[in-house]
């Protein structure tokens, strides 16, 4: 298509240091859209010129730098990654509201934590959790899907929105490599829910988590144990689902009574299914994504929070696996 045919957008930002910031060192930032978009952006000044063939790849980018400027002129800080996760919201949502996702600075989790959203995603991540009874957060490992979901199962409960919190992972090693462990069922399962524990611990003093667990208000328990029973008035938090298979997918989000919220995390691409069996939380996503009061939060790994050099090793292990297929 030649260049007078394309569409043309012009936006102007009446702050030339805010633009300035928006843009990006070296309009980096502009650069960055225009691969993720295919949309070509010029800058003169304190405006900037969106061009392509139609207007449906132009609205995503151009609601990204109107709202990005918008949460600068209000005050809020802006970071590169933000500007992506920006666009990839109003891509997957054209009517999200980032002003919205930004409201919270500090989230007081407990008396012995309080939280701080990191990216865009993370916020876009509580205001799921807050706003539906439903949310799948699917994403690489260190993007904080886990410790936030126990973050609001804990805020949920002191707040006394929800009566207890059960805590579940599929226990895919459950054969063999279980039967060389000591114990009963749970103490087998029991190292498999580590990370839960740890997060736990994080929050609540441990003596704290201890008396809960006993008095059952906190339930740590394998996905099996989740069978035939009606979750109500509680925070449901399904872990590593990536490797549940469609039944057991099904059987648990079945399960939520009255009262009760669900937060199911996963890494697709981390699935243990043996026999290339399929994964459930795949299949979820493909199933549910259009299903009123669920919700779907997608981490990439420029959401990765833990050290720096994770984030490159999980782009690397991206980039091998594309090639390869």
């Amino acid at each position: 298509m030649a260049d007078k045919d394309k569409v043309r957008v012009k936006l102007e930002f009446e702050d030339g240091g805010l633009a300035s910031v928006l843009f990006g060192a070296q309009n980096s930032n502009l650069e960055l859209l225009s691969r993720h978009s295919g949309v070509r952006i010029e800058s003169r000044g304190n405006s900037i010129m969106l061009i392509a063939e139609n207007e449906e790849l132009i609205d995503p980018v151009a609601k990204s730098f109107t709202q990005l400027y918008s949460l600068l002129k209000s005050g809020k800080e802006v970071f590169p990654q933000d500007v992506e996760a920006a666009y990839r919201i109003l891509c997957r949502d054209p009517s999200a509201d980032l002003i919205k996702i930004f409201r919270d600075e500090l989230f007081a989790v407990s008396p012995k934590k309080t939280l701080t959203p990191r990216t865009l995603t993370q916020r876009a991540y509580f205001s799921a959790i807050r706003e539906n009874d439903m949310v799948f957060s699917v994403g690489p490992a260190g993007t904080g899907k886990t410790y936030i979901a126990v973050a609001m199962a804990v805020y949920a409960l002191q707040r006394k929105e929800v009566k207890k919190i059960i805590l579940t992972r599929p226990a895919v090693e459950a054969g063999e490599k279980l039967g060389f462990l000591p114990g009963d069922l749970v103490d087998k399962v029991n190292p498999y829910m580590r990370p839960l524990y740890d997060a736990l611990y994080d929050m609540l003093d441990f003596n704290r988590v201890q008396e809960m667990i006993e008095e059952n208000i906190i339930e740590i328990a394998p996905l099996a144990f989740m069978r035939g029973r009606t979750l109500s008035n509680a925070f449901v938090i399904l872990d590593e689902a990536q490797n549940t298979t469609r039944e057991q997918m099904k059987m648990f989000i079945t399960r939520l009574g009255f009262g009760s919220r669900a937060v199911i995390t996963g890494d697709i691409t981390q699935i243990d299914l043996p026999g290339n069996e399929p994964s459930g939380l795949v299949d979820a996503c493909n199933i549910l994504r259009d299903v009123y009061g669920v919700s779907f939060i997608h981490f990439e790994d420029t959401d990765v929070i833990r050290h720096p050099l994770v984030a490159r090793i999980v782009k690397a292990y991206d980039s091998y696996e594309c090639r390869s297929k």
